[in-house]
């Protein structure tokens, strides 16, 4: 079953066509990630799939029905999405922001309830933040900000959420833990994952799913044990490297070339 497909998809900025009758199918209860050079048009494609690009032909069907047709309130309770690098009103609590995610479930006549608290409390608990509610946002490290956006998209309680490179100006140990926690959150809660990665390593640790965009289309798609080959990234990345694989995970490990120090002859002289 899929939960969000596109049909003949075509998006474009003015009369600049970035992707062309694109069909893809996103596996639901999966994590897939969207990989692809700069300005392949990778996050125009995430913007589209949440519905804040309008397409210039074909249509994004969210559980078989085109998503421009459904009540903008109906999508907000299917489907999240978390842009690269939101921006939050200065002093603007934890609290305050994880609440901003149960504005789809507000109306004049049914404000703030019981159930809108127990989201809210359960998204603080499961991103780790609940001893951060208090503080401000500005006030936290770039791995508790980015957790502190997270339990908002949490506490929206959708089965979809999309994410546009989630670990962004991060390093490594927030990279790995906003990483595996959207990991828990889809074993867990099998909640469907869809981001853009550019560190193709780690898209292949954790995706089920990894689509490549390479003019304007799609060039591969699959499980990346699969598809992740030297010709692929040669292909869409125009990098040589070599494949072989983690040795902690067994998934797909890209190496490239390049200029840098080599030991390599050092250590087998040595040996």
């Amino acid at each position: 079953m899929n939960a969000l497909q596109t049909k003949s998809l075509t998006l474009s900025y003015g009369n600049t066509i970035i992707i062309d009758e694109l069909n893809l199918n996103i596996p639901k209860g999966e994590i897939t990630v969207l990989i692809g050079g700069n300005g392949c048009g990778k996050s125009t494609l995430l913007r589209s799939l949440a519905r804040l690009l309008k397409p210039t032909s074909g249509a994004v069907l969210l559980e078989g029905e085109a998503i421009a047709t459904l009540p903008t309130k109906e999508v907000a309770k299917k489907l999240a999405i978390l842009p690269q690098s939101p921006t939050a009103p200065e002093g603007l609590t934890v609290l305050q922001l994880v609440k901003q995610g149960r504005y789809p479930y507000q109306t004049w006549l049914k404000q703030w309830s019981e159930e809108d608290e127990r989201k809210v409390q359960f998204a603080l608990e499961v991103t780790g933040m609940k001893e951060f509610a208090e503080r401000p946002l500005d006030s936290l490290s770039g791995g508790q900000r980015q957790r502190a956006w997270i339990a908002m998209t949490l506490a929206q309680d959708t089965d979809i959420i999309l994410l546009d490179e989630p670990t962004t100006y991060l390093d490594m140990t927030h990279q790995i833990e906003i990483l595996d926690l959207l990991f828990e959150l889809n074993e867990k809660e099998k909640r469907t994952i869809i981001m853009v990665l550019h560190d193709l390593n780690l898209a292949c640790r954790y995706a089920h799913h990894i689509v490549a965009i390479r003019d304007k289309k799609i060039y591969a798609q699959g499980k990346p044990e699969e598809i992740i080959t030297c010709q692929l990234v040669k292909d869409v990345f125009q990098m040589d490297c070599q494949v072989t694989y983690d040795p902690l995970f067994g998934t797909p490990l890209c190496i490239p070339y390049g200029k840098g120090r080599c030991i390599l002859q050092q250590k087998e002289g040595v040996s």
